[in-house]
């Protein structure tokens, strides 16, 4: 049973990343569907696994550990027993290392599947815990936590996984030696605890849908061995289709809907034509479709529309060019009896444009445009490839810098650098945020990047540190906002000396 004992009983447990009342009650009701169909189907996969836990070694067929739940109580983790049930294991470590002589042979293969972790769908029904959160911490463990940390990662149900535990889903290999808890302590422990907290701030039930859909890809034995970036992570495949696409179908039908119906009653007041319900419809449903499509293709559903640059309100342009001309091929080439004049579908679809175009980029789209044809000399050529890390203020300038006429000569923007979630795979200022601190190594050795842009000069302290420190390990040219110009400058004298034909 739940006990109602507190971390810190003098000081009751607080928070700012409370969900609404509605998200809570979306999640508690996929929590107990998931977990009661899941109870379901395994049972007879469960009493499998009893009879051979039963034929190893005597003892409880699980094991029940005590560990800090919501608002820091404590509760009862429920698994598959791994491990000998002998006197001395009561007084072990609570945190299991590499070859550890405790485990079983069936205990490494549930362990190593995650098999044993199961059972805790009865603790995600009763209440105790979630399908997706921070993973439960040993109770005495989450004693040693700050204040902040506990109130932050001890403010939601913990998860049977987490985007911490799938990066570090082979813990115990890590964790090896006598001292290994030191190690756990110092190098594990903060990074999964930065994680949770990363997950409390901006989780949602789109974003645990992919958690899970990651869960179970990382039990495949050739995704096992591959590393999963973070911003890949928590902005998933799912989120991301959805967010970037069904969301921008939604809102394109419903432009093109009234688009069409409109046009059908101007056209109607001039002349013999009825273009009904029915139609209406048909016409929205093909245009959203096809605008969706070829946005998709041309990469413009991944934009954020309020920080978008000359290019993007182009490419929106050409899309809507490309759409009109399509449904006006396949009404007057393709449908055997075309029912609409050409003026009414080639109206529509101007109209529809100029609606899409207003959804996304408002009032900026005359000024952005002009703004495009004057930078566009030179967008060709390629220079030092460089990494902008951090977003915000300093993120802008540099973007706006980097893209000036001459600069851009000298310099080629790779991406961004950004710890939101709900940013990964979006377009800021004509880059896309490609992954998180925790990705800047292997973003650096993918790209082939030649100087970091550090702009993170809004971020917390202890997390500006920590962004600093992953910038210097990779060794390579670092340039702080305030530095900017003069390090643009000395680079640019440098090149032009390159290009200069000498005289003699």
């Amino acid at each position: 049973m739940t006990t109602t004992y507190q971390l810190d009983a003098t000081e009751p447990l607080k928070t700012n990343a409370i969900q609404p009342l509605w998200h809570r009650a979306i999640k508690r009701a996929f929590d107990i569907i998931i977990a009661a169909l899941g109870l379901f189907l395994l049972a007879p996969f469960f009493l499998l696994v009893i009879i051979l836990l039963k034929r190893e070694a005597p003892g409880p067929l699980f094991y029940r550990g005590k560990r800090a739940g919501r608002n820091g109580r404590a509760f009862g983790i429920l698994k598959f027993r791994t491990m000998l049930d002998t006197p001395q294991n009561a007084n072990a470590p609570r945190v299991t290392a590499k070859d550890d002589e405790r485990i079983t042979p069936l205990g490494h293969w549930l362990r190593d599947t995650k098999i044993n972790e199961l059972p805790q769908l009865w603790n995600v029904l009763i209440g105790e815990m979630s399908m997706v959160g921070p993973r439960p911490e040993d109770f005495d463990i989450a004693t040693e936590w700050s204040q902040n940390a506990r109130a932050e990662i001890l403010s939601v149900r913990p998860g049977i996984t987490s985007p911490a535990s799938i990066i570090y889903r082979d813990e115990e290999n890590l964790l090896s030696g006598q001292d290994f808890m030191t190690a756990y302590y110092q190098n594990i422990l903060p990074d999964k605890m930065r994680l949770d907290r990363i997950y409390v701030r901006h989780h949602n039930l789109l974003g645990d849908i992919d958690i899970l859909f990651w869960t179970a890809a990382a039990l495949l034995p050739r995704l096992a061995r591959t590393k999963i970036l973070e911003g890949d992570l928590f902005g998933g495949p799912i989120s991301r289709f959805v967010r970037f696409n069904i969301s921008w179908l939604m809102i394109d039908f419903l432009v093109a809907f009234i688009s069409a119906g409109l046009v059908g009653a101007i056209w109607r007041s001039t002349g013999p034509i009825n273009l009904g319900l029915p139609r209406a419809l048909l016409i929205a449903v093909e245009t959203a479709f096809a605008f969706g499509i070829i946005n998709a293709l041309l990469g413009l559903n991944s934009v954020a529309w309020d920080r978008a640059v000359p290019e993007d309100g182009f490419g929106i342009i050409v899309s809507s060019a490309i759409v009109i001309t399509l449904i006006g091929f396949y009404h007057y080439f393709i449908l055997p009896a075309p029912e609409l004049p050409v003026p009414v579908l080639l109206f529509t679809g101007i109209l529809a444009a100029l609606g899409f175009i207003s959804a996304r980029y408002r009032l900026r789209i005359l000024t952005d445009l002009s703004a495009f044809w004057t930078s566009r000399r030179g967008a060709l050529s390629s220079g030092e490839r460089v990494l902008i890390v951090g977003m915000g203020e300093g993120s802008e300038f540099a973007n706006w810098i980097l893209r000036r006429d001459r600069f851009r000569r000298a310099f080629t923007i790779i991406g961004i650098i950004d710890e939101d979630p709900l940013t990964q795979g979006m377009r800021y200022d004509g880059a896309w945020v490609i992954g998180t601190s925790a990705d800047i190594a292997q973003v650096v050795k993918k790209y082939d990047v030649g100087l970091i842009m550090l702009a993170a000069s809004n971020a917390p302290i202890e997390d500006r540190q920590r962004i600093t420190e992953a910038c210097i390990e990779t060794n390579l040219r670092i340039v702080l906002i305030s530095d900017l110009m003069r390090a643009l400058q000395r680079w640019l004298k440098q090149t032009e000396s390159m290009t200069t034909p000498r005289s003699y």
